[in-house]
């Protein structure tokens, strides 16, 4: 393939040409994504990254690399979204692990090798930083969340006083928007038009056109959480059916 005719080519194509095996495709969308790459652990780095100093922008390029490896358009969300979250956990398991390191000359700015000569001090050290990245991924998401309601014309204001209060109308909101996910045609009416196809959900789910209409943004919201991948979200989805 010329590198006229990769250029041409559509992204998803690209990606499964680089997965069957073209080194050239694939060392191409390498490349043409550094900048990408870059910015995506500089947002989880939060300063500049140097594509040519940084080890951390190394270890995005490899998880970069991984994500067109393991793909799937099945999943829903589009190759980018996709890769981002590679990339940033990737990222985030080399900090820990370098923050792990014994030979690493300090855990924190406030914290030396002098000072943590209690091996149980050097663990509430290393907990603490898990929890302070898992808080930072966590609103990371939200953030993201946030401007994808914002694509549906909704608001998490606006979520918090729609969502249903009984337990029963939350399961079958739920239940609803698994289906619209799940089924590709729906799925795709959802992501171009933003918005419910109200006639063919009544006739797939035993729920009435007006039940529907009232639960519309908590549905189209649980369906955007569906779609992306959102690793806390989808922790938090698990109970609010509870």
């Amino acid at each position: 393939m010329s590198n006229q005719s990769i250029k041409e080519s559509p992204l998803e194509e690209m990606i499964s040409s680089a997965k069957a095996g073209d080194k050239e495709v694939q060392n191409y969308l390498l490349k043409m994504y550094q900048p990408y790459i870059a910015k995506c652990v500089s947002e989880v780095c939060k300063r500049f990254i140097d594509p040519k100093r940084d080890d951390e922008f190394s270890v995005g390029l490899f998880a970069f690399n991984e994500a067109i490896q393991t793909y799937s358009s099945d999943k829903g969300s589009s190759f980018l979204s996709f890769a981002k979250l590679v990339v940033k956990r990737k990222v985030i398991d080399y900090i820990r692990f370098v923050k792990k390191t014994p030979t690493t000359a300090s855990l924190d700015q406030s914290y030396d090798e002098e000072k943590m000569e209690n091996p149980a001090e050097l663990v509430a050290v290393n907990e603490k930083y898990q929890i302070e990245q898992d808080a930072w991924y966590r609103r990371e998401e939200i953030n993201d969340f946030k401007k994808k309601l914002l694509e549906y014309k909704l608001t998490l204001t606006e979520l918090t006083e729609a969502s249903p209060k009984h337990k029963d109308a939350r399961e079958s909101a739920i239940r609803t928007a698994k289906i619209l996910y799940q089924d590709v045609q729906l799925r795709e009416y959802v992501e171009h038009k933003k918005r419910l196809p109200i006639k063919e959900l009544v006739k797939r789910v035993d729920v009435s056109k007006k039940t529907l209409e009232r639960n519309r943004k908590f549905i189209l919201a649980i369906f955007i959480v569906l779609d992306e991948d959102y690793l806390y979200l989808k922790d938090y989805l698990k109970g609010v059916a509870q």
